[in-house]
This record gives structure tokens, C-alpha cells and sequence, in this order.
């Protein structure tokens, strides 16, 4: 069967976000110890219930108390120890600021003057516009099931319905209007396959915090394709203030067999079946035009063994999402199985593929690929072509487009834009969850802030942490719901590569990690590669290197080196090399001529014709085809190339544990004959060389009671 239709909940409609909004908002966690640290602070003035005891305040001995020395000693340590909240203003607004008037005001909505004087206020407002100008919306029931509005101005929305009927889909939470919170979602019922989660409504659009999506009813496994229901969206936060509604969780299939565990992450590093620490190095393979498929651009059999045979073992293999989902709610497997075939010619010849869920300008509406037209919507605005790069902030419809998107927009079926990706993304993680030769799914190339990009560039975080990071807690549920291990990857937002840090939130997903674009921008502005490009690489590394430190997750640069040659590729290999991150250059093939996919950007110009003369840009294979230690029998310490010479030290601890590799586990190294022609010698300590001399592949065994082992490689003699 060529394509498969699944089922959705149907959402709320979503409030559109635009220019400028609120700052990141911190764990609640933080704004608790904050709160320790005044009530510590103020403790001689407070009574035993937290209040102000007045009689205290006029108390000498209470002041002598709070003056000593070892009161101050013990609230400059809290203080210390709630700098994390401190530093983040948004925690100390919501809690000392929205809370407080949000409470307030609920207060008199729900009071019986405030429903006296709301309901004469509320009269001409009603009979305008059908809402009320301040009151909460009300809940959701069997015969409405979505929550209704809050007032214009103030007010909550109403909660969702959680439905009982079998496979019932949850009510979606009402909005607020100006200052307010969204109500929740509706939970799903129970069912063959369960019902989906509503989604919460939306904050606020000034100020408010976004309703919690609803959870997804349960079912049970019937065969191959079928999908847990997915929990809903959560709602949006306030333009000002507030904070992104929770997605509800996923349902599970009673009787589904559990997914085949392959590549996956332990602590800091990805890693093999084997718990070895996986290094990776390749090469992305995107064809941009329908059908979307590789093989359509001739990546076939040969280009896989030319990639293996140079010591490449993966490959970022793009996946459309209008080739995965050409009509709303519809799977087309046949495009998966057509992806497939192109992932086992890869593992035919030991390489490993990261899907890659690609976009460029958003869709083709814009000249680019990746959604669907009919998730694009454009808002009637002028649609003008300003070319790749450049549309992204200077053209109306397209910014539209993503705004629509990150605002879980309905799509013509009246289901969220974020709902349909969401559900898009799980159905191809269930495609793929047992083959263990899929080392990750990234889950968007270059994301968008979209209208909000301005005021990304200066420092608002609204955009990564109230939109972005929601997306991928989102998406990672639903892959988890069918694939618990495989690493699901993420990038920062496209501003990344022009030297914007991130600020994207912690990522809620066990297997995690952080992947980025390090192009010196410097050259396309010059037309050659500027002398500034280490420092701006280096600069680019250094932002990525304080996200995977910060959250102790694996670093990726899934994107390099483009049109600038061997060069600039070398300076991003080293920087990847001083980190111990894996990599995967921009670009295997040249053609389609579509958004950065060009002749002048390509190992291969068109992989449909022999891999010789000036179809391969041989410079660039020689310097990015290094030797490197492919798989680590424990937790790798350093690794280098330099003049001829690759040095590896690791210890034998398993990554991510305190547990040991046993003696005679094996590390793995590439050493391609191009950067040694003649040869090459080993020298080991706390293991031995077990591979035939002059192996394309050097295998290094660790000695018994090894806790520590190094090689060093360098060219015969």
C-alpha cells in the first residue's frame, strides 16, 4: 500500500506571535530556591506561617538578628546558590509580577461583586462579538468540547473535554485574551488505537502562559503501522511574559513489539550497539526536487562504496516532510521504502545514515523544499523572491509561513501545523526504529524564527525558548513513543551560523544531541575566504561547546564547508577534533542546483556519472578523508591529525558509566591509503594491533588490566 491515512486531534485555533516577545523563562525549580533565599533573608521579621509579623519589624531584638554577621554569611550563600534564577528575569516576573495579578484578577472574576460588575460590563461586548470582555472561558462538555475564550481583556480559557468515547479525541483548552491563562487540553480516550490529546490554548497574547496539551488515550498494537496517539500541542505564551503550555504525553499500543536498540547516547557521547563511543564523518546527501529521493539524482551503490571506501561512515540523508506527507494526515510509505533502499546501499558498505528532516525556505512555495504547500500559508502577503538566504528575512510570505507554523496554525483539515509534523516525524521513526544502521533523526535543518528574527538578533530568547524548544519536547515525544533510544538530533535557530548564541532551552529527550552549522559567513561577504574565517569558526564552536557543556549532551556539526573548499574545511575538522564532536560536510552531490546544492559546493558534481576526472573535487576528498578513530572501545580523552601523525587516547570506561570495556575489546580507526601511500606504523600502549598490516581499517584490541590505551599512527618509514 502506497500510503497510509492516520489520525490527528484536532486543535484549537492558534494565535499567531509576532515581533518581539517575552523572555526565556526559567524551571520552576529555580524560582522556588529564590523564594527560599527572601523568606531566609526576611526570616527575623516573619511569622511562623511565611507573613510579615509587624510586631517583629518594631523588634530591636529582631533587627539585631537580621544585622549579625552570620545571618548576612548565611543569606549571601542562598543568594549564591539562586543565581541561576536571578539571572533570569522572566522567572523572577512570572512569580513576583503575573502571578500575583493573575491571581488577583481571578480573584475577582470569581468573586460575587466581580460577577455582578463584569456581567453589565460584559453585555455589550457579548452582543457584538459573541465573547466577553473580562471572564474565564468555560470548560469544555460532551456536546462543545473545546474550552471556551477567555474575556477580550482579562480572563482564562476553559479547559478542554477529555472525551470517553472509545478512541475519542480530546477537547482543545480555550484562549485567553489579552492577559490570561490558556486553558488545558482534553485528555484522549482509550481505544483501538486511543484518541489523540486536544491542544491547550493559548496565553494571553500580551501576557499568560500556555495551556498544557492534553494526554492520549491507549489502544492496542493490531500490525505493522499502526501509531500511538500523540498528546496535544501546548498553548503559546503571552508576547510579553509568560511561558509555553507542556505538550501532553503519548499514549502506548497494548501488544506493540518493542523497538530493535542500535546506535544511541550515553552521557556526553553517541554510541554503538556495542556501548562503544561512535565518532561520525560524512557527508550529506539531500535531493531537493520530488521525488526526494537520492537515487533520483543517481546516489546509488558506487557513491556508497566510494564514501567507505575513503573512510566515510555516514551519511546526513535528507527526508522531505511533502514527500512523507503529500496530503494531510496521509503517510506515503512508498517514499519511505524508496529512502530505505538508499539506506541499505549505505549499510551494504558500513555506513550509517542520520535522517535528516530538511528544509530550505520553508517549503516550495519560496523556491525551497521541505513542507508541504498545503502547510504553507502565506496570509495573502507579498510573496517575492529575494533568492536562498536572503527570503528569510525580507520576504512577508514566508515569514508568515513559519509564523504560522511555530504558532500551530490549522491546517486544512483543521489539525495544527505542529501536530501534523509531529505525527510526520513519529510515523518515520516507526519506519525505521528497528534498522540498526540509523544513528539519529534531526529533526529540522535551519529553523526560522520567522517574524521574530529581528529581535533574535538582540538578545530576545522568546523565539528558541518559547517556541523552539516546545517543538522539539514536542517531536521527541512522538518519536519516543515508538523509537525510545535512537538520538533524536537538534539545531539552534538559523542565526546560530551568523554568530547569534543560542538560547535554546534543555531539551526534554534521554538521547539528546546538539547539532550546528560552523560557515565562516565572512566569506560570502568578501568572495573569498577571509583571513578572519579561524577566529569566526572558532568563535562558532566555542557558542556550541557552552550549549554541550551546559546540558552535558553530544555535540554534532551536521553542516560545513559548502563552497570553500578544503581550507575552511580543515579549520571546522579541527575545531570538531578539539571537542571530540563528529561531523558531516555540506555537500555529497551537486545537483539538484537548488538552495546551497550547486557544482561548487559538491565532493561529487552529479552522482549520476563515474566518480573520475572533474566529477570529484579530489583536493577536498584528501584533506577531509583523515585518518580518525571510527568506533572507541571506552571513553575517548583526545584525538588529533597533524603533519601525517594521528594520536588517540582513551580511557576503557564505557561511556556515560563507571563500568569497564573487558580486555580485548576493539577500537577502530580509519586510515585511508591517500594519507599514507606507503604505509603506515603503530605504536600502542595498554593494547595491541590485531588488524592484517595495512589494513584500510586499523583494529586496536586493549591489553588486560589496560585502564588507559594510546596509538599514535604515523607513515611508514
Amino acid at each position: 500500500m502506497s500510503s497510509r491515512a492516520v489520525g490527528f486531534t484536532v486543535s484549537a485555533g492558534a494565535l499567531l506571535t509576532f515581533g518581539t516577545a517575552p523572555l526565556v523563562s526559567a524551571p520552576q525549580a529555580q524560582a522556588d530556591a529564590f523564594d527560599v533565599v527572601i523568606d531566609d533573608f526576611l526570616a527575623p521579621f516573619l511569622d511562623p506561617t511565611g507573613n510579615l509579623d509587624w510586631d517583629a519589624v518594631v523588634s530591636p531584638a529582631a533587627w539585631d538578628t537580621f544585622l549579625a554577621p552570620g545571618h548576612w554569611d548565611a543569606a549571601l550563600a542562598g543568594l549564591a546558590l539562586a543565581g541561576p534564577a536571578l539571572a533570569d528575569p522572566n522567572t523572577l516576573l512570572l512569580q513576583y509580577f503575573y502571578t500575583p495579578l493573575h491571581t488577583g484578577i481571578e480573584g475577582w472574576i470569581n468573586s460575587d461583586l466581580g460577577a455582578q460588575v463584569n456581567n453589565l460590563i460584559n453585555q455589550p461586548f457579548l452582543a457584538l462579538t459573541g465573547r466577553a470582555l473580562i471572564g474565564d472561558g468555560a470548560d469544555g462538555t460532551a456536546e462543545h468540547a473545546d474550552g471556551g475564550d477567555g474575556g477580550w481583556l482579562f480572563g482564562d480559557g476553559g479547559n478542554g473535554w477529555a472525551n470517553t468515547a472509545a478512541d475519542g479525541m480530546g477537547g482543545a483548552g480555550g484562549n485567553a485574551g489579552m492577559f490570561g491563562n490558556g486553558g488545558s487540553g482534553g485528555g484522549g480516550a482509550d481505544g483501538s488505537l486511543g484518541g489523540n490529546g486536544g491542544d491547550g490554548g493559548n496565553g494571553g497574547w500580551l501576557m499568560g502562559i500556555g495551556g498544557t496539551g492534553g494526554n492520549a488515550g491507549d489502544g492496542t498494537y493490531s500490525g505493522a503501522g499502526d501509531l500511538p496517539a500523540l498528546g496535544g500541542a501546548g498553548g503559546n505564551a503571552g508576547m510579553l511574559l509568560g511561558t509555553h503550555g507542556d505538550h501532553g504525553q503519548a499514549g502506548t499500543l497494548d501488544g506493540a513489539p518493542a523497538a530493535v536498540a542500535g546506535i544511541t547516547t550515553a552521557g556526553s557521547w553517541i554510541t554503538d550497539a556495542d556501548g562503544r563511543a561512535l565518532v561520525l564523518h560524512g557527508f550529506n546527501e539531500v535531493y531537493k526536487i520530488p521525488p526526494y529521493e537520492p537515487s533520483a539524482g543517481g546516489f546509488s551503490d558506487d557513491d556508497a562504496a566510494f564514501l567507505a571506501a575513503n573512510g566515510f561512515n555516514s551519511v546526513r540523508l535528507g527526508v522531505i516532510w511533502a514527500g512523507v506527507e503529500p496530503e494531510p494526515g496521509v503517510i506515503d510509505y512508498n517514499y519511505l521504502a524508496s529512502i530505505n533502499q538508499t539506506v541499505q546501499t549505505l549499510a551494504n558498505h558500513g555506513i550509517v545514515s542520520v535522517i535528516d528532516f530538511h528544509q530550505d525556505d520553508f517549503s516550495p512555495t519560496f523556491g525551497g523544499e521541505g513542507a508541504p504547500e498545503w502547510a504553507t500559508q502565506t496570509g495573502g502577503l507579498p510573496n517575492i523572491d529575494f533568492g536562498f538566504g536572503l527570503n528569510y528575512p525580507l520576504n512577508p510570505a514566508e515569514n508568515h509561513a513559519w509564523d504560522a507554523f511555530w504558532g500551530n496554525a490549522k491546517g486544512p483539515d483543521g489539525v495544527g501545523l505542529l501536530n501534523h509534523y509531529a505525527r510526520m516525524t513519529q510515523a518515520v521513526a516507526d519506519y525505521f526504529k528497528d534498522d540498526p544502521n540509523v544513528a539519529g533523526y534531526e529533526i529540522i535543518n535551519e529553523p526560522w524564527a520567522g517574524s521574530s528574527w529581528l529581535s533574535t538578533i538582540f538578545g530576545n530568547s522568546y523565539y528558541e525558548a518559547q517556541q523552539l524548544t516546545p517543538f522539539y519536547n514536542q517531536v521527541s515525544a512522538a518519536i519516543r513513543s515508538v523509537d525510545p533510544t535512537t538520538p533524536l538530533i537538534y539545531e539552534p535557530n538559523t542565526l546560530f551560523n551568523e554568530a547569534v548564541p543560542t538560547q535554546l532551552g534543555p531539551v526534554d529527550d534521554p538521547h539528546g544531541v546538539f547539532a550546528f552549522h560552523n560557515y565562516c559567513m565572512l566569506t560570502s561577504l568578501s568572495m573569498a575566504l577571509s583571513p578572519l574565517c579561524p577566529g569566526y569558526i572558532e568563535m562558532e564552536a566555542n557558542n556550541g561547546e557552552a550549549y554541550t557543556s551546559r546540558y552535558g549532551v553530544p555535540g554534532f556539526i551536521s553542516e560545513f564547508g559548502s563552497g570553500n573548499g578544503a581550507e575552511e574545511a580543515t579549520m571546522v575538522m579541527n575545531a570538531a577534533d578539539q571537542r571530540m564532536w563528529g561531523w558531516s560536510q555540506w555537500a555529497y552531490n551537486g545537483v539538484p542546483e537548488i538552495t546551497g546544492t550547486a557544482p561548487g559546493n559538491a565532493l561529487v558534481i552529479d552522482p549520476s556519472k563515474p566518480l573520475v576526472g572533474d566529477n570529484v573535487d579530489w583536493v577536498r576528498l584528501e584533506a577531509t578523508s583523515a585518518p580518525y578513530a571510527q568506533a572507541i572501545a571506552g571513553t575517548p580523552n583526545s584525538w588529533s591529525f597533524t603533519d601525517g601523525t594521528f594520536h588517540l587516547a582513551y580511557n576503557t570506561a564505557m561511556p556515560g558509566s563507571t563500568a569497564n570495556f573487558a580486555a580485548g575489546s576493539q577500537t577502530e580507526i580509519s586510515v585511508p591509503a591517500s594519507h599514507y601511500p606507503n604505509g603506515y606504523q603503530v605504536a600502542v600502549t595498554g593494547g595491541h594491533v590485531v588488524s592484517v598490516a595495512g589494513a584500510p581499517v586499523l583494529i586496536i584490541a586493549s591489553d588486560g588490566g589496560a585502564s588507559t590505551v594510546t596509538v599514535s599512527v604515523t607513515p611508514a618509514d
